[in-house]
């Protein structure tokens, strides 16, 4: 009995296992015979409405004008009066360095000033003197000019007298005698007046000398001043301290460079933004646009600013060429700080009522066969520019209508990253547009392809 139920257990069990064996066989003929399954496209449709492109970049936050303070002279930081974040005034002393080094020079040079005046009033007083000197000298050589004539007539008239042999010859002897030493002593004076007059322009010269020592004393007095005053150190503008570099005691070395001591940034209520933009983005960027910014401190606040300026110093990194496009704007509560870091939105252009493409569709091609992607651009007449350069803004989407896909030649202006416009191209509104491929094991995201080129097309 137990024999009959066994065996009758094994032949239900073997015909069940050939039921589920030629299930299996026939579920698999099946399968050959059906061929693959057709692929299957992730679709976004053509939409109409507005778009506005940006630039996006990353920057820091800068005072409008930051003064860095400097050391002129060399000293021992002796007082300091201003700390971080101090509010000050222009002319309002900061810190003091030690002057006693300054004081003594001043004197040594106050010194050397009155020595060089007292020596130039000496030689004033000698030339006053050797011009008296030199007037007398004139007056006796008129005096003896006039003897000398006198003696030179009375020779004369007696040496007449002498041929008449009225007097002796002897007496004519001394007159002339007389006469010649007359005209010596004239000679004599007038060498003397020559003489005098030279010593007085050395003594002109001499005091010209003087005149440029007290000249040359007179600025040294006034760079030991100076250097004095210096060891004052004032705020030039208004402000608020942002950095202080130095510290009671410490040694401040003035030689090749003035040291910052401290950074005053001259109005926090009005700062700027320098976003580092690609060089790619500048061209779109224009000159009083209203852009926006965030900042770390305050992520659900959004801060808004103007383009004021684009700076012509480019900075390399890795062969990345950016720029500094500087944003103005408003900061009157003081919220956002100097050095914070922003991400700014600058918009670079905007249009209404569009016909717009996804950017998914833009980049999307199909997993066919290069040769029927070739003869299907044919066909449709794409040219070679929507497919390879891009030139002018063309691209190639692949529209799906009633199952089947085909390219579609289409030309694009500006892009918000999500939705691109469309300037010219057979779609309209509501056109389905593939914008990926589901493969066996999931949906596949849109194959990779040339990155488009956005921007108003080249005429």
């Amino acid at each position: 009995m137990h024999d009959e139920q066994d065996r009758s257990k094994r032949l239900k069990v073997g015909w069940l296992a050939a039921a589920a064996a030629a299930g299996v066989a026939i579920a698999a003929a099946w399968t050959l015979r059906r061929g693959p399954d057709p692929p299957k496209f992730l679709t976004a449709p053509v939409e109409q409405g507005a778009i506005t492109s940006a630039v996006q970049a990353t920057g820091t936050i800068n005072p409008l004008t930051t003064v860095p303070v400097g050391s002129y002279v060399s000293g021992t930081v002796k007082y300091i009066f201003a700390d971080f974040n101090s509010g000050v005034h222009a002319g309002q002393v900061l810190a003091q360095l030690d002057p006693e080094v300054y004081e003594a020079q001043v004197t040594q040079a106050r010194g050397n000033l009155d020595n060089a005046v007292a020596n130039e009033k000496n030689l004033e007083a000698a030339i006053v003197v050797q011009e008296a000197v030199i007037k007398t000298n004139e007056a006796n050589l008129e005096r003896l000019k006039a003897a000398a004539e006198y003696a030179r007539t009375t020779a004369q008239r007696f040496a007449e007298l002498s041929k008449q042999g009225v007097i002796s010859r002897d007496q004519g002897d001394q007159l002339k005698s007389a006469m010649d030493q007359a005209n010596a002593q004239v000679r004599a004076a007038d060498a003397q007046i020559n003489q005098s007059r030279a010593q007085l322009a050395q003594s002109r010269a001499q005091l010209e000398q003087a005149q440029a020592q007290v000249k040359t004393t007179q600025g040294a007095l006034d760079l030991a001043e100076t250097n004095l005053r210096y060891c004052t150190i004032l705020s030039p503008i208004d402000g608020t301290v942002v950095a202080r570099n130095v510290t009671v005691g410490q040694s401040v070395a003035a030689s090749l460079q003035a040291p910052v001591v401290f950074s005053i940034a001259q109005d926090l209520t009005r700062m700027q933004l320098y976003a580092s933009t690609d060089e790619s983005d500048t061209g779109n960027i224009k000159i009083g646009t209203e852009a926006t910014f965030q900042v770390d401190a305050f992520p659900s606040e959004t801060f808004r600013g103007r383009v004021s300026a684009i700076r012509l110093n480019a900075t390399t990194i890795q062969n990345v060429v950016t720029y500094n496009t500087v944003i103005d704007f408003e900061n009157p509560d003081g919220k956002l700080l100097p050095g914070e870091t922003a991400y700014a939105t600058i918009p670079t252009g905007h249009v209404e009522d569009c016909r717009k493409v996804p950017n998914s569709a833009l980049r999307f091609t199909p997993s066919f066969p290069s040769q029927q992607i070739q003869q299907l651009y044919r066909t449709y007449a794409i040219p070679a520019a929507a497919t390879t350069s891009h030139v002018g803004g063309r691209h190639v989407v692949w529209q799906l209508e009633a199952g089947v896909l085909h390219p579609v030649a289409v030309q694009v202006g500006i892009t918000d990253y999500t939705y691109t416009q469309l300037l010219s191209g057979n779609l309209r509104p509501g056109d389905v547009l593939a914008a990926g491929e589901e493969v066996s094991g999931g949906p596949e995201g849109p194959r990779s392809s040339p990155a488009p080129k956005f921007g108003a097309p080249k005429r």
